[in-house]
């Protein structure tokens, strides 16, 4: 299923023969890069009834006027406009299918048959990013869910010097947090100990959200007061987790460099601007965020945000492919995407998208039913 940020009505411009020119003029811009006109385009409808060059040139006019393509230059050929391509994601693409070739390079990426048991998910995911570069030609994001949301697998605590001490939170399925808290007061590694199995035991499988929530419930209990264990339960906790809400994931970034072998990015200035939010790894997940939750009907879906339609400036001239994906059965939510130029392969990247999603998922769950 895709989701797109915008909704054409179908009363809208254009007609039947509208969308027919509208496709051609698209697909040929795909591949050639260039501004496409009226004479390339009758060649492709040459001895067709009723298409004469002279009903071709009128039909590009009209789309033109009605903002799906417009001139570079006065003498030019056409190009698609961010209207044209939102038009042509949303209602010419038809049933979409992954290649032949693009299925067997992610299935033998993933090897569902022989899935390594001893990678790690952080592993998992670079190589994941780096397959969705390596396919797309352009760059390829993951962001892993948010600690918050994930499901707390396993506590530990480690004294360190100066009243410090180091959380080791593992969050399923295997993945391993490792935080440096400072405390006002000094516990033994008998208090640390005896609290990492109170935590374990009562808190194992909820997320680190619910973990919190409760924490905070007990600290305003009379009872609590006088029970020492709860009271290092909570002071541990409240510290380890207290800024995990704002937490976002890692991200895993590949094929940046693809982008500047790209002649749709030849303005240098907005090229130092993209790769700039790019390296601005929060930014990014922000951004990720914003695509996933602006379409809460469609769960699951695809989210296709097309050039101006981006909400950082910086991503004016991109298109941004992106896909939910969970961990396990719980609620943790990381994003898959895949960044490029407006001129991108739209049908072959939302399927490559969905497809590589659903198997990094899979993947995953495999993993989180091993723990």
């Amino acid at each position: 299923m895709i989701s797109n940020q915008t909704h054409e009505k179908s009363s809208q411009f254009p007609d039947a023969r509208g969308q027919i020119i509208l496709s051609a003029v698209i697909n040929e811009h795909l591949v050639s890069g260039e501004p496409v006109g009226s004479k390339s385009v009758a060649e492709k409808f040459v001895g067709a009834t009723g298409w004469s060059p002279a009903t071709i040139r009128n039909i590009m006019g009209e789309l033109e006027d009605f903002g799906f393509l417009e001139q570079p230059h006065t003498s030019a050929g056409r190009v698609p406009t961010d209207k044209g391509y939102r038009y042509y994601v949303n209602n010419l693409l038809g049933v979409l299918s992954l290649s032949n070739d693009d299925l067997r390079i992610v299935n033998e990426e993933f090897g569902f048959s022989e899935i390594e048991s001893t990678e790690t998910p952080d592993r998992l995911m670079e190589r994941t990013s780096h397959l969705l570069s390596a396919l797309s030609d352009n760059v390829g994001i993951v962001v892993s869910p948010s600690l918050s949301r994930d499901r707390l697998q396993h506590i530990e605590f480690v004294n360190l010097s100066e009243k410090r001490v180091l959380v080791v939170l593992v969050s399923a399925p295997n993945i391993v947090h490792n935080k440096i808290i400072r405390l006002k007061e000094t516990f033994t590694n008998d208090e640390l100990e005896r609290t990492a199995r109170y935590l374990n035991r009562e808190f194992a499988g909820k997320s680190l959200a619910e973990i919190r929530v409760k924490i905070l419930g007990l600290m305003h209990e009379e009872t609590s007061l006088f029970d020492k264990l709860l009271q290092t339960a909570m002071i541990l906790c409240s510290q380890s987790i207290e800024s995990e809400d704002d937490e976002r994931g890692e991200v895993y970034v590949g094929g940046t460099s693809n982008i500047l072998t790209k002649r749709d990015f030849a303005d240098l200035e907005r090229l130092r601007e993209l790769l700039r939010t790019i390296e601005e790894k929060s930014r990014l997940v922000q951004i990720l965020t914003e695509c996933i939750v602006q379409d809460t009907s469609a769960k699951g879906a695809v989210q296709v945000i097309i050039g101006s339609e981006n909400s950082a400036a910086s991503l004016k001239n991109c298109t941004l492919i992106t896909a939910p994906y969970r961990l396990g059965d719980g609620e943790a939510i990381g994003t898959l995407s895949v960044l490029g130029p407006t001129r991108i392969e739209y049908a072959r990247m939302i399927s490559i998208v969905s497809y590589v999603a659903r198997s990094l998922e899979k993947t995953m769950s495999k993993e989180y039913q091993k723990i």
